[in-house]
């Protein structure tokens, strides 16, 4: 179904890398129109853009800091003044702390509560401004937004929770209005920021039941269902993709 988000409009936050990057690719191959963000690296976002419009698709690229309110709420107003509608929010765009909780600074807890919680939250408000029924919304989370496997997680592991009862709440009040709201909880995902040959990768690796790390497109491609026609009954939920870490 490459056709199936034809007509489609979709923001990205975080979309210029890694996962963002993977489901900014995925979503414009299943003919949606695609904006994305990003904070650092322009390079990256525009060759981003480029490679979708060579394979005859649509995007562009905001820059847009998540932890500031006000540029959250602008990079949505660009999206729908410059592509015409929005019909589906991504919110991709996540910082990680991995330290002990008692070693974690009064900064890096605002930079997580600020992108992680905060910056979806935000998002999400500016958006529903212009979805309309049938419109989706989708928070990625992560497995350890459910289950802590191993210890220097806790702050990082407390966002990740809170993204998953965003996703409940919202899927009640907007569920009259025919949105969809749903959440993606990866485990170890191989990307520049958790690399699968990185110096934490064979510790991950032990709680992987699979042995592997999961690849941005597998992540990338239930993003892609759960903004399709086929996900129209699916809310509330979150939809773990973790090797069987959490089972």
């Amino acid at each position: 179904m490459a056709d199936k988000l034809t007509g489609k409009v979709a923001l990205v936050t975080g979309g210029s890398r890694g996962i963002g990057a993977a489901i900014a690719k995925r979503l414009a191959a299943d003919g949606a129109a695609v904006a994305l963000t990003y904070v650092k690296g322009r390079e990256p976002a525009e060759r981003l853009v480029r490679q979708i419009e060579s394979t005859g698709g649509r995007a562009i690229a905001l820059q847009a800091d998540t932890a500031d309110p006000k540029q959250v709420t602008a990079s949505v107003e660009e999206s729908v003044r410059r592509l015409g509608r929005l019909d589906i929010l991504v919110n991709n765009a996540g910082i990680g702390v991995f330290k002990p909780f008692e070693e974690t600074t009064d900064e890096e807890i605002d930079q997580l509560l600020s992108i992680n919680v905060r910056g979806p939250i935000v998002a999400i408000r500016a958006a529903l401004k212009h979805l309309k029924p049938g419109g989706r919304i989708i928070n990625i989370g992560s497995c350890v937004g459910e289950r802590i496997q191993v210890g220097g997680l806790t702050v990082y592991a407390a966002t990740k929770g809170a993204v998953r009862m965003l996703t409940q709440g919202l899927s009640r009040e907007l569920g009259p209005r025919g949105i969809t709201v749903t959440s993606v909880a990866p485990g170890p995902i191989d990307t520049d920021m958790n690399p699968a040959e990185g110096p934490a990768a064979a510790e991950q690796l032990k709680t992987v039941p699979l042995g592997r790390y999961g690849k941005a497109e597998e992540v990338a491609a239930l993003v892609s269902f759960l903004a399709g026609p086929e996900a129209t009954f699916s809310t509330g939920s979150a939809f773990t993709i973790d090797g069987g870490i959490n089972a």
